[in-house]
């Protein structure tokens, strides 16, 4: 878990979870906390735990999906010396190390049908037994465990146990994606580029141009808070004048020129982000951006404001070197003089 991650946000999504995990969190009972990649289910397993009268004990995590599955039930419930291959000494598991706090289970729905029998056991009796072991163990562990798989779709089709589920879901805590966050982006996206300017060592933060936050805004956000983090500290750090507004951002790290395609015979799926050619902004490959031509009533209009966008946008890619931009769209010098002046650039581009 990172420690020094808080929770920032002011939409009423995001605070409706927290305080419902604010709730859960002197009870002794298990929670299940949903939520796509990037979306914060550590802090909320995190804050379950020290709001709870066992904040003072143990708060023990393990990611189901990073274990093998002939080493999960070892890891999760203790071996015994000699008890398979490799287990030279005896050892505690997870549920033992957690006694008297709280076990974070993340990626819960990667648990194999075996450990899932086991752990629905300890759930239901307090008692685990060591691998190679005759005598259960006694534990008083509070469970809190997270996925972004869908577990009810998963019980109904018999991948996931459904009275283990039940067993689990005394509370579902469901976090929002960040999409869906009205206003979150702007005020994540200040707290995290202030904290990068700070370990900087700028003296001042100058904030992002209008077109950056505009599109931070705009984008999609498939990795949530953890990829808006990454956008935002990657583009404090490349920018070189401390004394004005950030004015690029790259979304996609792995946008280069250079870079190696897929040979043919490995599928790419990498489709969630879309960009236009030439453009360098980000858009969700979704049907929403054809249907919102449907919207436009006023064509000369519409391209006017994309021409803005595109020159814009490389302008502060290149740092306002408006020959540099000027190549790097096609343009004469002159014709990139035409387009800054017809969309009033000139104040911006001089300052």
């Amino acid at each position: 878990m990172e420690r020094d991650n808080q929770f920032i946000g002011q939409s009423g999504a995001f605070l409706d979870a927290v305080e419902r995990a604010s709730r859960a969190a002197p009870m002794s009972r298990p929670v299940l906390v949903i939520g796509e990649r990037g979306t914060g289910k550590e802090l909320i397993a995190e804050r379950l735990h020290r709001l709870s009268t066992r904040w003072d004990e143990p708060l023990v995590t393990m990611n189901c999906a990073a274990l093998p599955e002939t080493l999960i039930e070892a890891e999760l419930f203790g071996h015994e010396a000699g008890a398979f291959t490799g287990a030279t000494k005896a050892r505690a598991g997870r549920f033992e190390e957690a006694d008297k706090g709280t076990l974070f289970l993340d990626e819960l729905g990667t648990l194999s049908m075996g450990a899932q029998e086991r752990l629905l056991r300890a759930v239901e009796y307090g008692e685990v037994t060591r691998i190679g072991a005759s005598r259960p163990i006694r534990v008083d562990v509070r469970i809190v465990a997270a996925t972004n798989d869908d577990l009810p779709a998963l019980a109904e089709s018999g991948e996931f146990r459904a009275d283990l589920l039940d067993r689990l879901s005394f509370e579902v805590i469901t976090l929002p994606p960040l999409r869906v966050r009205d206003g979150d982006v702007g005020v994540l996206a200040e707290y995290f580029a202030r904290r990068m300017a700070a370990e900087l060592d700028w003296h001042n933060w100058p904030g992002f141009a209008p077109h950056v936050m505009t599109s931070l805004e705009e984008y999609a956000w498939p990795g949530n808070v953890r990829e808006l983090r990454n956008v935002v500290e990657r583009a404090v750090y490349r920018w070189d004048d401390p004394e004005s507004p950030i004015a690029h951002a790259q979304f996609d790290p792995f946008e280069s020129p250079w870079k190696p395609k897929a040979p043919p015979h490995r599928p790419n799926n990498s489709v969630a982000v879309h960009q236009p050619a030439g453009t360098g902004i980000p858009q969700p490959a979704t049907s929403a951006a054809s249907n919102s031509f449907d919207q436009i009533d006023d064509l000369r209009a519409a391209v006017d404001a994309h021409e803005r966008t595109i020159v814009e946008h490389s302008l502060g890619k290149h740092r306002w070197n408006q020959r540099q931009t000027a190549k790097a769209l096609g343009l004469s010098y002159d014709q990139l003089r035409h387009a800054i002046k017809k969309h009033g650039l000139m104040e911006e581009g001089d300052a």
